[in-house]
């Protein structure tokens, strides 16, 4: 597990100082804890992942589900945490269907058919899908904005769905189900406020509502350029621009680490605010969340590069 650094107490901006945040609300006790608990569940996604982990999160699909909680008024919390749930929601299901026992014949068409094709077999129910995992994920926020049965209906028929509420609370159920009922997923979101409150309690003169609306900026950019952000971010880890498929494959958990995308995220975003040295931010972040200094230096900066670039997402 990563090392995490001691909060140091005595140092808390206060409330007052920003009225619209919840920064400084808690304790530097009760934020320690967090910050550790929340390292744990990341290294513990991370062994965990599946071979098939970000399959699921393609940029259009992304986008919809960011679009579709814009809609609906929902807390920038909710859309990460969407899309976390559907990804991990549509692995283990697929996974389960392919281990499912079946007649011969029904498990050897199950076996030729590829992710894409299962995709396209389930792409009658994959809006109601969505919409649920949307649907879990506000609930989980519940002091913000929650999505019910009827709100989701009512969405889904504008769109020219003819779901009933029964259909609603049975997808529900099913992705519940099929994840145990885990689904407070750990997310780039939650990890990227926690880094951000803790660089707050460490160093007060840390412009922490500033850096906190540059950062949930640049982190909306990244989830949606992701491919090509770490594309790149493998090309200069590898010092070479043609990475093979088993360097691709072995790349797939720093895809997936929370915590090194958040201090990449808040990297940049420092760097665009410019409130401080470069260095002191790198230094700050990395003894909080245990990653290199020159780790998120470098994902930092191929994060402005690709914003400098103005690349666009649409892939």
């Amino acid at each position: 597990m990563r090392k995490v650094v001691v909060v140091r107490p005595g140092q808390s901006r206060g409330p007052s100082q920003a009225p619209e945040l919840v920064f400084g609300a808690v304790s530097p006790e009760l934020l320690e804890e967090f910050l550790v608990e929340v390292a744990k569940e990341n290294d513990s996604n991370l062994r965990g992942l599946s071979r098939h982990a970000g399959s699921f999160k393609l940029p259009r699909l992304i986008e919809f589900i960011f679009l579709l909680c814009d809609q609906l008024e929902l807390h920038p919390f909710t859309r990460y945490q969407a899309v976390e749930i559907l990804e991990r929601f549509m692995i283990r299901y697929i996974e389960k269907l392919r281990s499912s026992p079946q007649r011969d014949s029904d498990k050897r068409k199950l076996e030729q058919c590829g992710w894409g094709l299962l995709q396209v077999k389930m792409r009658d129910h994959f809006i109601l899908r969505i919409m649920s995992c949307v649907q879990i994920a506000s609930k989980l926020s519940f002091h913000y904005q929650i999505v019910n049965n009827a709100i989701a209906l009512k969405f889904l028929q504008s769109l020219g769905y003819s779901y009933k509420k029964e259909d609603i609370l049975n997808s529900e159920l099913l992705i519940l189900k099929t994840l145990s009922f885990e689904v407070n997923i750990p997310s780039p979101f939650t990890h990227t406020e926690t880094l951000l409150e803790v660089m707050g309690y460490n160093d007060p003169s840390v412009p922490v509502k500033y850096l906190h609306s540059i950062s949930l900026t640049v982190l909306k950019y990244v989830y949606l350029t992701r491919n090509t952000i770490y594309e790149n971010l493998l090309k200069i880890a590898i010092e070479n621009s043609s990475p093979s498929d088993l360097q691709k494959a072995k790349f797939v958990s720093v895809k997936e680490d929370c915590m090194l995308l958040a201090v990449g995220v808040i990297g940049a975003s420092a760097f665009i605010l410019n409130y401080t040295p470069w260095d002191k931010v790198m230094e700050q972040l990395a003894s909080i969340s245990g990653v290199t200094e020159e780790s998120i230096s470098e994902f930092s900066q191929v994060i402005l590069r690709q914003i400098l670039a103005g690349t666009s997402y649409a892939q």
